[in-house]
Parts: structure tokens; C-alpha cells; sequence
């Protein structure tokens, strides 16, 4: 059984919740194009966890954070990826980096809506585009590069593309069923020793079963990925088991390098190994846009 939901371990400090932007911060889901449709927000951006761009070369890369997660989980890659040199996004997805109740009602198609506007505008406006996301964001980079034959390349951080069975599903089910729209959260799940994801605090239960189906529909279609890919796997994950890296690497099509992350958890991205996945993910990225790796 896929291990998305887990008690905090004694070792760990529970995430925290930063303290909110000052007005005037970057807007929420609102101000991305296609995501009209979802609730407005009910706070602020926290802090750090706005979305974060950098105008670079010729050649860009989409990258793309976790469930529950928002931009500073991803923000030292991405600022990697920029002092290379490529033209870097990194976008707050709809319900995230505000607070719990704003996630609540998002699903899928506005995951995956919001990283195929981000997509779109990278494209218009960069004569190559990779993919690099972590968790969930893994989950989306694949499904785009499903879509996009002519991605240049995706790299993906402990990715959830297969996901739980029907015996876990139907549990949630019958939380939802009895009135609980929220269980304890996921984030922080870091070995190194003072690591903080600033994730949400708790889980929203229809929104999770929404991304085990959008997990479904990607794992379907791994096959359609014909780009290069990268894929960066925890030994030890509390959150999503390696043997979605497994599927991954067993189902598409194209070629395909594994790096097994051996000091840290599911936040692979702040945790001991980040030094080795922002020097491998800007060597895979130089690479498939025809640099020197």
C-alpha cells in the first residue's frame, strides 16, 4: 500500500505555517490563466511559499511542487536551474500556499489545468522546455510530457504516479461519508536534522482521491513518454513509495536514468541529497537542451 498518509515520526517536528505575506503579495489560483473556475482564496500567500520566476536563455524549465506543498519546497532547484542560466517557473498551484480551506474544494483538472497554462506560456515564449517536479508535481510532469511529445525532458523527485489500491481509496471514502473533510498532513517528511517543509498542516480527503485518479490516468499513459527522463527516488520515503519511480522508469518509452537518493526522505529537495539533485537535474536539463552535461 502506497504510504501517502502517515503518523509523524517521533524524530520529526510538525510542519509549520509560516507567517502570511504582506499585502500586495502575488495573488493566489485566481491570476493563472484557466483557473477562473476555483473558490477565490480565504488568506494571504504565506511567506515563502510565493510563486517565483527568473528570465534566463533561450531554453526554459516548468517546475512544479507537491500536494499540499508549495514553491519552497522547490525554490533552491529552481534557482539552480536559473544560475545556469535557463528562464525558470516555478508556480504556486490552485488551493496551495494559503491556507487548508482553499484546497479543500481543488482537484485534479485544476492541478493539471494550471501546470498546462504555465506550460503554454514557457513555450510561447522559450525555444525548448523541460519539466521537473517533486511528488504530486511529479505526477504533472509526467502527464505533460503525455501530452507534449517535443518536451525536451522531464525530471521527476519522488514522483506519485501509482497510487493507492481500492481498499485504501474506500477508506477515505468512508471518511468523507462520515463528515471528515481533513486528516493530519504530510509535509515535512526531511531527514536532515532541522528540516521544514512549509506545507499545509492537514490532508483534505477529496482532494487526495482526485489525485489518486489523476495518478491513475498518468500511470495509463506512461507509455506516450518518448523524451528523456530523469528519475530521482528516496531509499526511505514515508509519504510515496519508490515503486512509483519503478513504474516510471519500466513504463515509458523514452530514455531513462535512475538516481537513488540515499540521506533523505520524500522532501528529497530540502533534505541532505538536495547539493546532488540540483547538480544531476541542471546536468539532465543542459543535456537534453544539447549542452555539456
Amino acid at each position: 500500500m502506497a504510504q501517502l498518509y502517515r503518523a509523524p515520526r517521533a524524530d520529526q517536528p510538525p510542519a509549520v505555517t509560516p507567517a502570511a505575506a504582506p499585502v500586495g503579495a502575488p495573488a493566489g489560483p485566481g491570476d493563472v490563466p484557466g483557473t477562473d473556475s476555483i473558490a477565490p482564496v480565504t488568506a494571504p500567500i504565506l511567506q515563502g511559499a510565493e510563486p517565483w520566476s527568473a528570465e534566463g536563455g533561450a531554453d526554459g524549465v516548468l517546475v512544479l511542487h507537491g500536494f499540499t506543498g508549495n514553491p519552497q519546497s522547490m525554490r533552491p532547484l529552481a534557482e539552480a536551474l536559473a544560475a545556469a542560466g535557463f528562464t525558470v517557473e516555478l508556480p504556486l498551484l490552485p488551493g496551495h500556499g494559503t491556507a487548508l480551506d482553499d484546497m479543500v474544494p481543488t482537484r485534479w483538472d485544476d492541478w493539471s489545468g494550471a501546470a498546462e497554462a504555465h506550460f503554454q506560456a514557457l513555450a510561447a515564449r522559450c525555444d525548448h522546455v523541460a519539466v521537473v517536479g517533486l511528488s504530486m508535481g511529479g505526477a504533472l510532469t509526467c502527464w505533460l510530457a503525455e501530452r507534449h511529445p517535443h518536451l525536451s525532458g522531464i525530471a521527476v523527485v519522488n514522483p506519485l504516479v501509482h497510487a493507492p489500491d481500492a481498499e485504501f481509496r474506500d477508506a477515505i471514502q468512508g471518511l468523507l461519508d462520515a463528515g471528515t473533510e481533513t486528516i493530519d498532513g504530510i509535509g515535512s517528511d526531511i531527514k536532515k536534522e532541522g528540516g521544514v517543509e512549509a506545507a499545509y498542516d492537514g490532508t483534505p480527503l477529496a482532494a487526495v482521491l482526485s489525485l489518486f485518479e489523476g495518478a491513475d490516468e498518468v500511470e495509463a499513459k506512461l507509455a506516450d513518454i518518448h523524451c528523456p527522463v530523469l528519475v530521482l527516488s528516496s531509499r526511505e520515503d514515508h509519504v510515496v513509495e519508490s515503486v512509483s519511480g519503478d513504474v516510471i522508469v519500466e513504463g515509458v518509452r523514452g530514455p531513462v536514468e535512475r538516481i537513488w537518493l540515499e540521506e533523505s526522505y520524500h522532501v528529497a529537495t530540502l533534505d541532505n541529497d538536495a547539493p546532488l539533485i540540483e547538480s544531476q537535474v541542471v546536468a539532465f536539463v543542459t543535456s537534453v537542451f544539447g549542452g555539456a552535461a
